[in-house]
């Protein structure tokens, strides 16, 4: 009996954690969002450095940047009247880089595959 409330407990919590997966995808699943993540891999930047990197205005990224913060995905730091925007820790990073390396392999031209080509110099 233990074992059994164990096992769908286990199953619940796998079914939450799932669940909010989902969510991450879908806040992920909007390329301004997706740019600003990029941008932020280099390291945290304000709304207007991040409006000027993802090309669009400073009112469009500030909404962006509260969903992405309601989300747990990037965190702040208020320096005077500046907020700085960083991301919450690197899985976020890791998994929008995974997903531009699957897009692409999906049109078949994988470039984080390439590697430099090294030659052996001739001894003379």
């Amino acid at each position: 009996m233990a074992r059994e409330d164990e096992q769908q407990g286990d199953e619940s919590d796998d079914a939450d954690l799932v669940a909010l997966a989902v969510e991450i995808f879908a806040m992920l699943a909007d390329p301004t969002r997706v740019k600003i993540i990029l941008t932020l891999i280099g390291g945290e930047s304000s709304v207007n450095n991040l409006a000027v990197a993802v090309g669009k205005p400073s009112s469009a990224v500030s909404q962006h940047l509260a969903k992405l913060r309601l989300a747990r995905i990037l965190l702040t730091r208020q320096e005077g009247n500046r907020v700085y925007y960083r991301l919450a820790n690197e899985h976020v990073a890791q998994l929008v880089t995974d997903a531009l390396h699957q897009a692409e392999h999906s049109i078949g031209h994988p470039r984080h595959h390439a590697r430099p080509v090294i030659r052996e110099v001739e001894s003379s």
